[in-house]
């Protein structure tokens, strides 16, 4: 049985949409991995999920410095991660970063852009969101149910 529900984008503003959409019913924190190639739609569905959890801020990738912070008007933080510069990820750069200290407070949203290269570091309880380029503006993006 498939737990997932798969969503085909057929441009940027539909990806971005479907980020706010999440956004919008995300009713506390937890861990996002975002799993995809470049170019993927990864970034522009953070920027959408950030709207729906009433960010007003424009969400920059954090490619070069692996981190930004925003404040939620609801309480706590996002906490936007790309780990696509680090080779490896180990334990110890989560715990540098701050991510398994922010992943306890239940009001914190953390979404990890390159997910997959600390897959088994994430907590237990990550939602997995992947991320296909199917040529041109399209986007297959699946979410678990």
């Amino acid at each position: 049985m498939d737990d997932n529900h798969t969503i085909i984008t057929k441009n940027a503003q539909a990806t971005y949409k479907l980020g706010r959409k999440l956004g919008n019913t995300l009713k506390s924190g937890g861990v996002l991995g975002l799993v995809g190639d470049l170019g993927s739609g990864k970034t522009t569905f953070v920027q959408g999920l950030a709207m729906g959890l009433g960010i007003k801020e424009r969400l920059i990738s954090p490619t070069f410095i692996l981190l930004r912070e925003y404040q939620k008007p609801s309480g706590g933080n996002l906490y936007h991660v790309d780990l696509y510069r680090l080779e490896q990820v180990t334990k110890d750069d989560l715990a540098t970063l701050g991510i398994l200290d922010f992943a306890k407070d239940k009001k914190n949203v953390i979404l990890v852009e390159w997910a997959d290269k600390a897959k088994s570091l994430l907590p237990e309880n990550t939602i997995w969101v992947n991320f296909e380029n199917l040529g041109e503006n399209e986007r297959r993006i699946t979410i678990p149910d």
